[in-house]
């Protein structure tokens, strides 16, 4: 995945847009907040020696992908998207934690896939990392796990990629309907951090015995 665009300008757009940008990615940010997302870009121009303008055009590779958030965006940008890659990075959680906003058996990523283009593609993606911990990308010298769901193995394989080239471990749990799954792990590190850690400097990963 060569060209990446990311729509936000909050944490993981930081953490994800740095990693890609620092791996040699084009990377694009939209965001409400022009400033915000221009802050951005300057930061990981600082961080490379070569002209970050060079990597960040507007063009989007066959396997180029983009860095959603809720299924509002996705039906606001309509037909734009198109044959393009969905990363679905969110989690549909209510504001006290005590469930999901989304109806029961669905998951977040499966809205989107709802109201997406029909020739558009999507992955679940980065919603069980913590935005601090993902910029550090490795845990004890490990690469952070990041776990993927859809039913679209073409695309699973060059986000897989694409997660492999920021220094991370894909980890492919299997079709789409997964991704609601996927969000419940998020609950789960929430209840973790609230009750057990009492901070947000870990994460959720396999270990490999044998």
């Amino acid at each position: 995945m060569s060209t990446i665009s990311i729509i936000g300008s909050g944490g993981m757009a930081a953490a994800i847009g740095g990693l890609a940008a620092k791996a040699g990615h084009a990377v694009e940010v939209m965001s409400r907040d022009a400033a915000k997302a221009r802050a951005l870009a300057a930061g990981w121009s600082r961080r490379d020696d070569r002209d970050f303008r060079r990597r960040s055009g507007r063009g989007h590779c066959h396997s180029g992908g983009s860095l959603f958030g809720r299924s509002d965006v996705v039906k606001q940008y309509g037909e734009k998207l198109a044959g393009k890659l969905i990363i679905d990075i969110t989690n549909p959680i209510k504001s006290d934690f005590t469930g999901f906003l989304t109806p029961e058996e669905s998951s977040g990523a499966q809205e989107i896939a709802k109201v997406a283009p029909a020739n558009a593609t999507i992955v679940k993606a980065f919603n069980t990392q913590n935005a601090q911990v993902l910029a550090a990308g490795l845990v004890g010298g490990d690469p952070l796990d990041v776990f993927i769901a859809g039913d679209d193995s073409q695309a699973k394989l060059c986000v897989s990629a694409f997660i492999d080239s920021l220094g991370l471990r894909p980890m492919d749990t299997g079709r789409l309907t997964m991704a609601r799954t996927l969000e419940h792990a998020c609950m789960l590190w929430l209840g973790l951090m609230a009750h057990s850690i009492k901070h947000t400097n870990f994460s959720i990963r396999a270990s490999l015995f044998g």
